[in-house]
């Protein structure tokens, strides 16, 4: 089937982890046939109102979103990290992750990338003390390009690229059919044929992946459901943590289990938020319009994984739905009391006020003991890092959530169960940040240059 339409590789989507994938098979074997498909348009006729901060001028959809570079056009900012952004470390190792993503900060010093220096979100003395308390705190390298330098350098990357690989533009795929030993793509501009795909179409393409999905015969696999109790502490509490910054993120970890402060809202309020027909309590943080709180709160999140979204999501209903009780009740108890397992009667001389109406209660009865596990070891931790004990009327909300779309099963090099068939970026659900999505590039595209 070699027609002038045929193609070794053809990746669908032209956001960062394409770009860094397309780039890697040019450097690798130069020799391969590449095509690469987007829906948007080239960087230099992405414009969209909302980049000069009136509304959307765009027909279809969002010159913002989508084209060569997705979101890297926004304001390129690369973090270096495995700590957050994504899972990829989870997958092929965090040492193989933090190389790739010296690649991907090499490749864009190369276009001029250099000329902002990289920095650090760690606080050196604050790391290490925690460290002696066994509690991790999240930190990244940083190279924040901003808008302008971020396209420049994108730009210089399809200037080269451009020389050898066909890109396909304005171009809608609307159908993908195995044709042995590859695939034909029907699109709005013709029929194309390659012997190997490669989906890279990021959070924007979600629904025209979920169709093609469907239609490839794809199946959804491992699914991440992180729940915890929300904490609600005097505000000074942990002063000392914040004074450098305003949201410091910690993280205890041990054999058994992986906790980490998530949302955390200095003089913020708890409200009620309502996903999945649950209720849980949520932060607010200071500057939204609620009078602010003397209260600092933030939720302990324990991450765990499930082999379908079905038992993630039956997982969450029963313990949540549970404390719910058909309505939108949530439990709060006292720390002390929490301590003591006994219930919590009344808040009414407590000397934290809560900032959300809440049902008193004991968490050992509603919640499952990993939660109630995680904070006790998290908090003793955290008390030896502050050098002082935290505040008996400290207020524990059960239970909050974050939830996660289910993984497309993939091997290691992202290949799917459909041979020939790979995910790159965001669609993967391996990644979440611009870095990660440019390292999965980087990755797949040193396998596949050696595959062909």
């Amino acid at each position: 089937m070699h027609h002038q339409n045929h193609y070794d590789i053809t990746i669908v989507g032209a956001g960062v982890s394409s770009v860094f994938l397309a780039y890697t098979l040019l450097k690798e074997h130069a020799a391969l046939r590449i095509h690469v498909i987007d829906i948007g348009k080239e960087l230099h006729q992405r414009t969209c109102g909302l980049d000069q901060g009136s509304t959307c001028t765009c027909k279809e959809q969002c010159n913002k979103y989508i084209g060569f570079g997705g979101l890297g056009k926004s304001e390129g900012k690369f973090n270096y990290t495995n700590d957050f952004g994504g899972e990829l470390g989870r997958k092929i190792g965090n040492e193989k992750v933090l190389e790739l993503m010296e690649e991907v900060d090499s490749i864009l010093c190369h276009y001029g990338g250099g000329i902002v220096e990289k920095y650090s979100t760690k606080n050196e003395e604050l790391a290490a003390k925690a460290a002696h308390h066994h509690l991790k705190v999240l930190s990244t390298e940083v190279r924040h390009l901003g808008t302008k330098l971020s396209q420049d350098i994108l730009q210089k990357m399809y200037d080269v690229m451009k020389e050898s690989i066909s890109f396909s533009f304005e171009t809608k795929v609307t159908s993908i059919k195995r044709e042995e030993p590859g695939y034909l793509l029907e699109t709005s501009n013709g029929h194309y044929t390659s012997e190997r795909l490669v989906i890279g179409t990021g959070m924007s393409g979600s629904q025209w992946f979920k169709e093609q999905a469907l239609s490839l015969g794809l199946v959804t696999g491992e699914t991440r459901l992180d729940m915890g109790i929300r904490v609600e502490m005097k505000g000074n509490q942990l002063q000392s943590l914040l004074e450098e910054t305003f949201e410091t993120k910690l993280r205890y970890q041990d054999d058994e289990l992986s906790a980490t402060t998530y949302c955390m809202n200095p003089m913020g309020r708890i409200i009620r938020k309502h996903q999945h027909g649950l209720v849980m309590p949520d932060g607010q943080n200071v500057r939204e319009k609620d009078t602010p709180s003397a209260n600092l709160n933030f939720s302990l999140f324990v991450p765990q994984y499930f082999s379908s979204y079905e038992k993630a999501m039956d997982n969450a209903r029963s313990v949540i739905g549970g404390i719910n009780q058909g309505h939108d009740r949530i439990v709060v108890q006292r720390l002390e009391d929490f301590y003591l397992e006994k219930s919590t009667n009344s808040l009414n001389s407590n000397s934290i006020g809560p900032s959300l109406e809440a049902s008193c209660g004991n968490l050992v009865e509603e919640i499952p003991e990993l939660y109630r596990l995680a904070l006790k070891r998290f908090l003793v931790c955290l008390e030896g890092l502050l050098g002082e004990a935290i505040d008996g009327d400290t207020l524990l909300y059960g239970l909050d959530a974050k939830f996660y779309e289910p993984k497309l099963v993939t091997n290691e090099y992202f290949e799917t169960p459909v041979p020939h068939l790979y995910l790159v970026g965001d669609c993967s659900g391996e990644t979440h940040s611009l870095s990660q999505a440019a390292a999965s590039g980087v990755y797949l595209g040193r396998y596949l240059s050696k595959k062909n």
